[in-house]
This record gives C-alpha cells, sequence and structure tokens, in this order.
C-alpha cells in the first residue's frame, strides 16, 4: 500500500533548470549507459528481447525531461528525438524514485496513478512484468543505487513533499 499517498512532492521548475538546458539525446544516451550496465546479466540472458525495435519515452513531469530508449542488438541506446513510441510512462520524479528504490512497487503506483501509461498495452504489461522480476539485489551498482535513494527520499519529502486531499 502506498503509505506516502497524502504527500506528493514535486521539484520546483527553477531546480529543473540545469537538466532542462541539456539536450533529450544526452539525458538518453546517460540512462541507456546505467540500463546497459544494471540490466547486464537480463540482457545477455535475452529477458529484454521482448523490447526489440520497440522505442520507450519514460517523462519526468516535474523536472520537465523525456528520455527515449530503443532496445536494438541486445543493448539500450538513446532513441530517436521524433517519431511516436510504443509506450510512453508519465510520472514525477519522486515516484521514479519511489519505484527505483523499490519503496513502493508499479502496481501501486499506477493504481494510485501516480505513474501512467500511454500506447501499447501488452508492451506496458511486459515492462511493469519484467520490473516485478527483478533480483536487482545481487547487482553492484544497484546496491549502491538503491542505498542513496533509501536514505535521500525522506530529505526530498522533507524539502519539496506537500499535502493534498487524501
Amino acid at each position: 500500500m502506498l503509505n506516502s499517498n497524502n504527500i506528493q512532492p514535486v521539484l520546483p521548475r527553477m531546480l529543473t533548470l540545469p537538466a532542462r538546458v541539456l539536450p533529450g539525446r544526452l539525458h538518453s544516451s546517460i540512462l541507456a549507459k546505467l540500463l546497459n550496465r544494471i540490466l547486464k546479466e537480463y540482457r545477455e540472458e535475452g529477458e529484454l528481447d521482448f523490447m526489440c525495435d520497440k522505442t520507450i519515452q519514460i517523462c519526468i513531469d516535474d523536472a520537465g525531461i523525456v528520455y527515449r530508449l530503443t532496445y536494438n542488438n541486445g543493448r539500450f541506446a538513446a532513441g530517436a528525438a521524433s517519431g511516436s513510441a510504443g509506450l510512453v510512462l508519465h510520472g514525477s520524479l519522486y515516484d521514479y524514485l519511489l519505484l527505483a528504490s523499490r519503496q513502493q512497487d508499479a502496481d501501486a503506483l499506477f493504481f494510485h496513478r501516480r505513474l501512467r501509461t500511454e500506447g501499447d498495452t501488452e508492451l506496458g504489461l511486459y515492462v511493469k512484468n519484467f520490473l516485478d522480476s527483478l533480483d536487482l539485489d545481487a547487482s553492484r551498482y544497484y546496491a549502491a543505487i538503491a542505498n542513496t535513494l533509501t536514505h535521500s527520499l525522506p530529505v526530498y519529502r522533507m524539502l519539496f513533499g506537500r499535502h493534498t486531499a487524501g
């Protein structure tokens, strides 16, 4: 259950300026490299083949950042800035951080409409099921990221949280 349902931290627009000045392709390239490292075993085992020749767009709405990723030849890469994406994910930075730190699962975030999808429903289900099945505890890269996220999320909530009607 979503235990912080009444707090919706939103990154102030002013703080997003440095990230918004960088080209979207650079953002996408950095995320692709990170995913290639963290998900190396899964890529090598072909568990991401369901994404072949597909483009996924991840929108961090409050930060104004859009990532476009493709998956070809067993690797993530930055997707083209134009053209349609097979799947579009929308959410706030905070909600993506909750998902990445595993403090909330995708089902809860989607149920409470804090993460939203558009596009190919089947691809969306594959992505969600893949995320649910990940055993990231074995990844040394993920362990460092998760530890940092777990300790920084309360600070993020305190600085940028605002209460909403329950």
